[in-house]
């Protein structure tokens, strides 16, 4: 490969030729002299390999998923001025010794998932089983010499690898998509063809190879535990799924399903072919071929005529599809009734709910709600007590007179305001006001008469 797709990589574009030298080299012995740097070289090998996997520049695989460790892949790698990387032996076993890397065959067979603890002993029992030791070790990279070079290591490490985060990532899209579909019982069942017809290009501007999908499958089942197989049956499933397992309702539905996407199928081809006859009618027409044309007319009629067959097929299939849906999950809400009723009568059965039980607890209750009562009584008295209050009887009943002789007398302040806002006439006004005047100050009324001359006689006779 050209150096000009390795360059559009991200961990490519942005590095000189003396640091993708140095990636390049034998890094095998930074792993105790500099492992920081040991390990940022390992990070990007990692990702640089899963770019490649993933675009497809592996040469003669159409896998997406899988590491081809091979001669081709030392040339797809080989870089302008620098050449073929001298590291991926020691790269490719610290992938697999950090499980980001699976060697296929093991992938497929082991049942415990990638990402489970106890899968490092696991690998190793599993090797060791009439093998002998040395060999299994050495099968699983384990027994890796500080003497071995990387050429040595590379030889034994040849083979084909999953990607472990391209599988994530392909497991996410699918779960994405599958989502997306509906919630039907039928949306859940697949065979292993329409599963490759409905999820191989989940990811996008990626389609999966059948290496794959196998791959992904087994990625959803045993690690993410999302489906369940039986045979070329693959059912989604999820946490609180009733039932984990392929039943015989669901072969039911799944043949149902697979009978109407073939039917479906033969219609788009009928209907193809219906349309090709109809244009070779008219060409024929065109060109004055009657007999042609009438040859064409009648396999377009008998195509018509199978057509209708098959429609008529789909109609029914589809509406049988929904009942035997229908039923299904008719059966499964009966379970949950069912499951409600015992957790319910469970529930009801516990001593605490017991008749006897309860009204223990409000009879408790109530007495407990007295004390609080006369504790309270009790406070307030106290409080009573260290304020000084002390009121006998005899003091309530004066408090009492002596609050009615306050409202009383409220009242009939309230009384004279309404009295004096009330509209009089000039004359009333003026002779209340000299009245009143005349009453309130009689005293000073006399002293002005004596001692003081009337200086208005004249204003008031007018008046």
């Amino acid at each position: 490969m050209s150096s000009t797709p390795l360059s559009s990589l991200p961990s490519y574009n942005s590095l000189s030729n003396l640091r993708i030298q140095s990636l390049y080299s034998d890094i095998s012995r930074q792993k105790h002299s500099n492992p920081t740097t040991y390990n940022s070289n390992i990070a990007w090998w990692h990702s640089t390999l899963e770019a490649i996997v993933s675009r497809g520049w592996l040469p003669n695989t159409p896998d997406r998923l899988i590491l081809h460790a091979e001669q081709s892949l030392l040339e797809t790698l080989r870089y302008e001025r620098v050449g073929k990387p001298l590291c991926l032996g020691t790269v490719i076993t610290e992938l697999v010794n950090s499980r980001v890397a699976v060697p296929l065959q093991q992938f497929l067979t082991m049942s415990q998932s990638v990402h489970d603890p106890g899968w490092f002993p696991y690998r190793v029992a599993a090797f060791v089983v009439g093998k002998p030791l040395q060999w299994a070790l050495h099968q699983l990279n384990l027994n890796s010499s500080e003497d071995e070079s990387d050429t040595e290591r590379w030889n034994r490490i040849k083979g084909d690898y999953v990607l472990v985060g391209a599988a994530e990532r392909a497991a996410d899209a699918v779960l994405a998509s599958q989502r997306a579909r509906g919630v039907s019982h039928a949306d859940t069942l697949y065979t292993f063809d329409s599963f490759r017809t409905t999820f191989a290009s989940a990811l996008p501007g990626v389609t999966l190879s059948d290496k794959d999908l196998r791959i992904l499958i087994k990625f959803l089942e045993r690690d993410r535990r999302a489906v369940i197989t039986e045979k070329e049956v693959i059912k989604f499933v999820s946490a609180n799924s009733g039932t984990l397992e392929v039943t015989a309702i669901d072969h039911g539905i799944l043949e149902l399903k697979t009978a109407i996407a073939n039917l479906s199928t033969q219609i788009d081809h009928i209907t193809a072919k219906i349309d090709s006859y109809k244009d070779k009618t008219m060409a024929a027409i065109r060109q004055q071929h009657k007999s042609l044309a009438l040859s064409y007319l009648r396999s377009r009629k008998q195509f018509e005529d199978v057509l209708t067959q098959r429609l008529g097929s789909l109609e029914i299939l589809q509406s049988t599809l929904l009942r035997v849906e229908g039923a299904a999950e008719n059966i499964q809400i009966v379970k949950t009734y069912e499951s409600s009723t015992v957790t319910l009568r469970a529930l009801l059965a516990h001593p605490s709910l017991q008749r006897d039980a309860v009204d223990r607890t409000f009879d408790a209750l109530a007495d407990a709600n007295a004390d609080a009562r006369e504790l309270d009584d009790a406070v307030r008295s106290g409080m009573d007590v260290a304020l000084g209050v002390d009121l006998s009887p005899d003091d309530e009943d004066e408090i009492k007179a002596e609050l009615a002789a306050l409202e009383a007398e409220a009242k009939a302040d309230a009384r004279a305001k309404e009295k004096t806002l009330q509209p009089v006439t000039l004359g009333e006004t003026r002779r209340g006001s000299v009245s009143d005047a005349a009453q309130r100050s009689p005293e000073r009324t006399s002293t002005r008469d004596a001692n003081t001359p009337d200086r208005r006689p004249e204003k008031v006779l007018a008046e």
